[in-house]
């Protein structure tokens, strides 16, 4: 590989870890990210960490006796050479946070991992992007919604972040492929060690058209308790979280959960009243989440847009978009759109700027207004809402 984050001994200036010291201290058994950030947080550097003494990192809350020596030990535990070595075979980069290759969503978190193993690759345009979510033990129903749904955002350009599991995540996974989008799986184990194994294959797939990424060593086993851990990490991916199907002690109701404490909006699809696999989503419903019946409830979850997501649109070559819907808009639909001010703009201006006959301008703003995206504030003049 020549991505220069692959080189084990890479120093980089100001005296920053290099990456091996990273993966030394991330790699260790048994300390998990909140642990870590506490460390993090006392020490300023995974150097500083593993440099310090056992009674000083005894001393950090969350560490105790058992892990401070398994850090003064760390050679002991973690095959720097052997990790490198797999990561190179494999073409995986070792993203670090920080630096421009880290997803910018994940800095949102207070624990988030100093590196990511990612096959993969993301681009600006996965900025805009909605966490797809749901139990393993989808319904037929389920799967088909999953399906439905997770295509039309696709084809509108949005990423689909999932979690890789059977049922709900294979699904939308597979349809965002299918359509021939953007999609990036979350793992709850090792990228050496993809759960379920018979969606070995679709990570492939996938990391030819988005990204497949882990926390954890790349042979780590999948252990119940990764799971819940790598839900953060979906739901700050996501800058909206849809739940497909969940019942009331799915996995999936802590990635809403999680996803509504960063800030994002949060949707839930409605089953029938007596679906076990849908009360979680009926529970989310009641408490505040938006009841989604298409993309377009989805895209809408999106908007307004932040400033970083309408440049990334720009970045890939598209204008900007403001409102998550407009992604659903062909693109005379947008050029129209785009004359249009939020104070009022003459429809002989927008004819004008858009440079298409007034007959048509005069239609594509009716269908504008139907959509909601504009009002007519008289005869003459419209205005963006």
């Amino acid at each position: 590989m020549n991505d220069s984050r692959s080189i084990p001994n890479q120093d980089v200036a100001g005296g920053e870890d290099t990456t091996r010291e990273l993966v030394q201290l991330c790699m260790l058994p048994g300390l998990g990210p909140r642990t870590l950030t506490s460390l993090m947080d006392a020490f300023g550097s995974a150097r500083s960490i593993l440099s310090a003494d056992k009674n000083s990192l005894a001393s950090v809350h969350g560490v105790g006796p058992k892990m401070a020596h398994v850090i003064d030990t760390a050679d002991d535990h973690v095959d720097i050479e052997d990790v490198f070595a797999w990561c190179a075979a494999k073409d995986v980069n070792i993203l670090r946070r920080g630096q421009s290759s880290y997803p910018a969503a994940m800095e949102e978190l207070e624990d988030a991992p100093p590196l990511m193993f990612c096959r993969g690759s993301f681009l600006p345009r996965d900025t805009i992007s909605v966490a797809i979510v749901g139990t393993r033990h989808a319904t037929a129903y389920g799967l088909q919604q999953t399906r439905r749904i997770a295509m039309d955002l696709a084809r509108a350009g949005v990423t689909i972040v999932s979690g890789l599991a059977r049922g709900v995540d294979t699904a939308a996974h597979r349809a965002a492929l299918e359509a021939d989008g953007r999609t990036i799986a979350v793992l709850g184990g090792g990228l050496g060690k993809i759960y379920p194994a018979e969606n070995a294959p679709l990570a492939d797939e996938i990391s030819q058209q988005g990204a497949v990424i882990s926390e954890y060593a790349p042979m780590a086993q999948p252990r119940g308790g990764m799971f819940p851990q790598r839900n953060r990490i979906i739901a700050a991916l996501g800058q909206a979280t849809l739940v497909i199907e969940a019942p009331m002690r799915s996995g999936s109701l802590i990635t809403a959960r999680l996803a509504s404490e960063l800030g994002r909006s949060v949707g839930a699809l409605p089953g029938q009243v007596n679906s076990r696999a849908s009360q979680g989503c009926h529970h989310l419903i009641r408490d505040g989440a938006t009841l989604v019946q298409h993309a377009d409830d989805v895209l809408e979850l999106l908007g307004p847009l932040s400033g970083n997501v309408s440049e990334a649109t720009a970045v890939d070559g598209g204008e900007a978009v403001r409102d998550g819907r407009e992604m659903t808009l062909n693109d005379v639909e947008r050029q129209v759109l785009a004359a249009v001010g939020t104070s009022g703009t003459a429809i002989d201006e927008v004819t004008l700027s858009s440079g298409l006959p007034a007959s048509r301008v005069n239609a594509i703003v009716s269908i504008l207004e139907m959509k909601r995206f504009v009002r007519r504030l008289s005869g003459q003049y419209v205005s963006r809402i």
